[in-house]
């Protein structure tokens, strides 16, 4: 969806976009490495994003919460600041949210008892986790990178609620 008050994003506006899209491609790496293993073309697609996701994962390692401090950064300087354009804050609160969604259902996947509910279930729902990840991510990036608005149901409309 393009928003007719807003000028169409320039080549910076779309790249600085689509930067925070790491945040749920890294938070759903995790739920893709099997499937990874078994269907290299997943990695392929992920190969151009190694160096940005490497960094992201170096930085989370060294310094502590910084997952915390990267969310409080990206809602405080880019979500809530009305200098930023709607395009760039629009795709960082989406980012965001997908990121917030995919750790909410990783924290109902670790409840589950895989001696209980079994392997295959436990694999089953994290493949989905990370196959949902990389459609939306992807569908975003794509949208982002075309200069439009991303709309997934549900999401987006949560998005259009929080970025005036």
């Amino acid at each position: 969806m393009t928003w007719s008050s807003s000028p169409n994003p320039t080549i910076l506006d779309r790249i600085l976009a689509a930067l925070p899209y790491i945040l749920p491609i890294t938070a759903g790496l995790p739920y893709g490495f099997q499937l990874i293993r078994q269907f290299p073309v997943f990695g392929f697609l992920l190969l151009p994003l190694s160096p940005l996701i490497s960094l992201y994962a170096t930085l989370e390692g060294a310094i502590p919460f910084f997952g915390l401090i990267v969310f409080f950064a990206l809602i405080l300087l880019v979500v809530r600041n009305e200098n930023i354009s709607r395009f760039i804050r629009f795709n960082t609160m989406q980012a965001i949210l997908l990121s917030f969604i995919l750790a909410v259902c990783g924290l109902i996947l670790s409840l589950l008892d895989p001696s209980l509910f079994g392997a295959l279930l436990s694999s089953t729902l994290a493949n989905v986790l990370f196959l949902g990840m990389l459609l939306s991510v992807g569908y975003s990036l794509v949208q982002t990178f075309r200069g439009l608005y991303a709309e997934i149901p549900t999401i987006s409309e949560a998005v259009h609620m929080q970025v005036r």
